[in-house]
């Protein structure tokens, strides 16, 4: 397990791959990956996203005047741990100071008693307000300072609960929105319209943080996009302030009883409202500024959601944004399948019926509004979300349970297939939770400055429902496979590679259509193909590996890299093998960066992230996806080099 150097020619390292060391490593990690399987039959690994979600914890808990000093200080010292060199705290590893970021970890760090003066705090404010101050942070973060009375409420845009009773006609409506903002905004429509004050029970404030007082600073809304648009939306929002008084009281009272309506129906148990904290969190303050007990059974079962979240596995305590369950174990599956286990084995079939048992059968969520007359059949992300699953992760799942291939599995296959055909946007393409999720005027509101509002149709989760419907038999003749080839070639950048929307970046992105297009039949010779092809060459690093940084997701840094890494070098190695290139040395060069690579026991080492939630915004770090992509890339590796064909025959 010692570390690959630097290469003058990746080809070089070509005796590397050597049969022995292939078998050896495949067989280490695959040991340690089958070991790791939970009693049930899924796996799960932790997901890491910025300091904003344990401050956010933080900053919870002081609302709620719910102190627990032993685990706060324990989030306190993974927050410590993550300050940048320039003194704030990034979206990422190695990234730039993020203000939001910045401001939601400092506070929580002066809430939990680190001292304003020591030299942290002091490098950390100083930065901040070298970059504006506390009034530059986004919309999501000037609420939470709103609530803590750190801002005046006209510093975030005009936000009514009444926007619940609209009709689906109007110009917003919850339906026009992603799924993830959905559970947000509802009960934070709640907050705003009650406009509760945290208790705050130290009586901490961070106003240090501001270039001018905050109440005397004038400018805190902006146009998010720069588009005329936007000046209008602004415009309407100082007409809807001063027309505020004169909405009636009843109708706020009835949009509210309508939202925690909302709310309540899709509380999910311990899985919490829509599965993400900023949901869960904003849930608690409703059921908390609405007068809810302690002990009423709403309250407590959005309160054990949060707990849930948190996490000691790597010997930090850290909170996540959400779990990631079934997303694990069915690549894991993949990964074991393809490593040589069949369905009688029994790591297979505890994930395979594990799998099957998740599968969405009787609730039609948020996703049937567009969609009123496709039967549920999906899988979520999470251990439960029936509300919203998701196609990403039912692409996946069927692809593994038809790769099992057991008549078990057969009806949970058709199911997920016919969802997934059901959930197919107008425009041949696919996303992630919602069909035609595409009113792109709702992103120069005001409120939308985080650029997240919506779930359009994009390359890497249409790539993989793509790679399901062919691996499930349908062909390019097929209305919807036809579709979806023609969305792919149209989505294409001018460099040949694919946008990643959910995986850091390109390199995934190109994989996911690389793979799906060869799945489909299509001429992996053609000169789109190819143009992918070389481009993922050209990315290639002396040391055999591949690797992209979060900050590709800004357009004017889409090359930068920090590192190759063993998730983003699989995901490579397992595009060039889908064009037909298992035999050319950058696949070599690759597969030897993997042998070499440092491990611990089955699980590749990889500090940096990779994946996002929102490009530009919110950031992800996988930690399975460094034990079961570089495995699966190895494997798929020596099944073709053993084989005669050299074709890859999965969606995946």
């Amino acid at each position: 397990m010692g570390y690959v150097g630097r290469l003058s020619d990746p080809a070089s390292n070509a005796s590397a791959t050597d049969a022995s060391s292939l078998d050896r490593v495949i067989g280490e990690t695959l040991g340690w990956l089958t070991r790791r399987q939970r009693p049930d039959g899924h796996w799960l690994f932790e997901l890491e996203a910025d300091t904003t979600i344990p401050a956010e914890y933080i900053l919870l808990n002081h609302f709620l005047d719910e102190v627990d000093d032993r685990t706060e200080a324990e989030l306190a010292a993974y927050i410590r741990a993550r300050q940048g060199t320039h003194g704030g705290w990034p979206l990422f590893p190695g990234g730039d100071l993020d203000v939001s970021a910045s401001v939601k970890s400092y506070y929580a760090l002066k809430l939990v008693g680190d001292d304003p003066d020591s030299p942290h705090m002091t490098r950390a404010r100083e930065a901040i307000l070298a970059h504006g101050g506390a009034a530059k942070a986004n919309v999501f973060t000037r609420i939470a300072l709103a609530l803590f009375d750190q801002v005046p409420w006209r510093a975030v845009p005009v936000i009514r609960v009444e926007a619940v009773l609209l009709p689906t006609w109007a110009p917003f409506h919850l339906d026009k929105v992603s799924y993830w903002s959905r559970t947000v905004m509802v009960p934070l429509f709640v907050l705003a319209a009650l406009k509760p004050k945290a208790r705050n029970p130290r009586g901490v404030d961070i106003r240090e943080l501001f270039v001018t007082p905050p109440e005397r600073h004038r400018n805190y809304l902006t146009n998010p996009t720069g588009h005329w648009l936007g000046e209008v939306l602004l415009l309407l929002d100082r007409v809807a302030r001063v027309a505020e008084p004169a909405i009636p009281r009843f109708l706020e009272r009835k949009a509210i009883a309508k939202a925690m309506d909302f709310v309540r129906t899709r509380l999910n148990g311990e899985d919490g409202l829509g599965g993400i904290f900023p949901a869960m969190a904003n849930a608690v303050m409703a059921f908390d500024a609405l007068g809810y007990p302690r002990d009423h059974p709403d309250y407590v079962t959005a309160r054990g959601a949060i707990h849930r979240l948190l996490s000691r596995e790597t010997g930090e305590t850290l909170c996540q944004p959400c779990l990631s369950p079934v997303w694990d174990t069915s690549l894991a599956l993949h990964t074991l399948l393809e490593a040589g286990c069949d369905e009688s084995h029994a790591t297979v079939r505890n994930a395979t019926e594990w799998l099957r048992r998740t599968q969405v059968l009787d609730v039609k969520g948020d996703w049937a509004g567009r969609k009123p007359d496709v039967r549920p059949g999906g899988w979520a992300f999470q251990y439960r979300n029936d509300h919203y699953p998701d196609v990403d992760d039912t692409a996946v799942v069927v692809m593994a349970l038809q790769r099992v291939g057991s008549d078990a599995v057969r009806e949970a296959v058709d199911r997920g297939v016919e969802w997934v055909l059901g959930m197919q946007s107008d425009n041949g393409g696919w996303g992630a939770f919602d069909a035609d999720n595409q009113h792109y005027f709702l992103d120069h509101m005001p409120f939308a400055d985080h650029g997240a509002l919506l779930d359009p149709p994009t390359a890497d989760v249409s790539a993989r429902c793509l790679g399901m419907l062919a691996q499930a038999g349908y062909g390019r003749e097929h209305p919807a496979v036809a579709r979806a080839i023609r969305f792919l070639k149209d989505g294409q950048e001018d460099d040949g590679s694919w946008f990643g929307r959910w995986g850091t970046n390109y390199i995934y992105g190109t994989w996911s259509v690389l793979a799906a297009l060869n799945a489909a039949g299509e001429d992996m010779n053609a000169p789109y193909v190819r143009k992918a092809v070389h481009w993922l060459k050209a990315r290639q690093r002396p040391d055999g590996g591949w690797g992209e940084d979060c900050a590709t997701y800004w357009p004017d840094r889409r090359d930068e890299v920090k590192a190759s890494t063993p998730s983003q070098t699989a995901w490579a190695l397992l595009a060039l093998m889908a064009a037909g290139e298992v035999d050319s040395p950058a696949v070599a060069g690759g597969i030897a960066y993997l042998l070499e690579a440092p491990r611990d026991e089955g699980k590749w080492r990889e500090d940096l992230f990779n994946a996002v939630g929102f490009p530009r915004v919110f950031y992800l770090r996988y930690h399975g996806y460094s034990a079961y992509f570089p495995l699966w890339a190895l494997a798929r590796y020596r099944n073709l080099s053993q084989s005669n064909t050299r074709r890859v025959v999965h969606g995946l």
